[in-house]
């Protein structure tokens, strides 16, 4: 599998604040590479570098094998995004906000052109609609229409979701599967929607505070044979010891009022045999191996519910 983007070592200071942090990623061709992160972790600050709208403070970008600071045009010209929502002319038609755009890049305009790429984004009977009288999630459709008018092999797309109702969602969450299984474009998903980027993702990074925490294949990263699961005891110092003596190839630690075991699920009755024997108390066991449990494991274990709730 060819990389298509390369970062290595990306940072990028505001005053006092270092909004991304010694940052090292790879994009493989054809991938759907979820990008995620709380509010505020530094995501929308690397696309914005991905796309030259902001300059970084130090690192480097390579995309189609080429340095994105001295081949910035021809890389920006096979290149298709959407940062937060997509910026249309409410007052003019679905046709003829495309139709402008498509001049922009320097496309021979034909209504063939526009119109096949409305019926690919589902907007092709609201083609003579003005954008004002569309919702949200339309607004998004025409958006995506308009970063692929000049068919880019790369796509990079920041909160696609954001604002929208779970109709809205589950229409984005098709057609991102459809620029990548049915069209073959690399498409890179920025989100804090973790339950959406494990339905469309293939390959993801994890940042936090600017810093990478996690990067690989979705499946491996959350391997049902690596699940964390939280063991909360009447004793938590004592079973720690003892895990640590039993399975000292588990990593286990103490967070919050649990114990944080990294281990097999087919293994915690075993586990939790072996502490019942040795007269430690079972309160609790909760196995965690959704995205958004492996995301707060490497983040911040001890707000689960408040994220969840938020």
């Amino acid at each position: 599998m060819s990389v298509i983007l390369q970062v290595n070592n990306l940072s990028k200071q505001f005053d006092t604040i270092k909004a991304v942090d010694d940052l090292p990623f790879s994009v493989n061709k054809g991938d759907v590479y979820g990008f995620l992160g709380q509010n505020g972790a530094g995501k929308s600050t690397t696309i914005r570098m991905l796309l030259t709208l902001i300059r970084p403070t130090s690192g480097s970008i390579e995309i189609f094998g080429k340095q994105l600071s001295t081949h910035r045009h021809e890389i920006l010209s096979k290149t298709g995004a959407i940062i937060e929502r997509p910026d249309l002319y409410k007052y003019l038609s679905a046709y003829h906000n495309l139709a402008i755009f498509a001049k922009m890049s320097g496309l021979k305009v034909t209504r063939k052109l526009i119109m096949d790429q409305l019926d690919m984004v589902g907007l092709a009977d609201r083609s003579d609609s003005k954008v004002k009288t569309f919702s949200q999630g339309m607004k998004q459709r025409l958006g995506i229409a308009v970063a692929l008018v000049h068919n880019p092999e790369l796509i990079m797309l920041d909160e696609p979701t954001n604002g929208l109702d779970p109709q809205g969602i589950a229409d984005m969450r098709n057609l991102i599967l459809q620029l990548s299984h049915s069209m073959g474009k690399t498409v890179i998903v920025s989100s804090h929607l973790l339950s959406e980027i494990e339905l469309v993702a293939n390959r993801m990074l994890i940042i936090h505070k600017g810093k990478k925490v996690a990067e690989g294949a979705v499946e491996e990263l959350l391997d049902p044979s690596k699940t964390m699961v939280l063991i909360e005891t009447s004793n938590n110092n004592d079973a720690l010891g003892k895990i640590g003596l039993l399975h000292p190839q588990w990593p286990a630690v103490i967070k919050g009022r649990f114990i944080q075991v990294n281990m097999d699920k087919s293994l915690v009755p075993q586990l939790i045999g072996e502490l019942t024997g040795m007269n430690i108390s079972i309160i609790s066991v909760q196995p965690r191996h959704s995205l958004e449990d492996y995301f707060l494991s490497l983040t911040n274990a001890d707000s689960h519910v408040e994220f969840i709730a938020d």
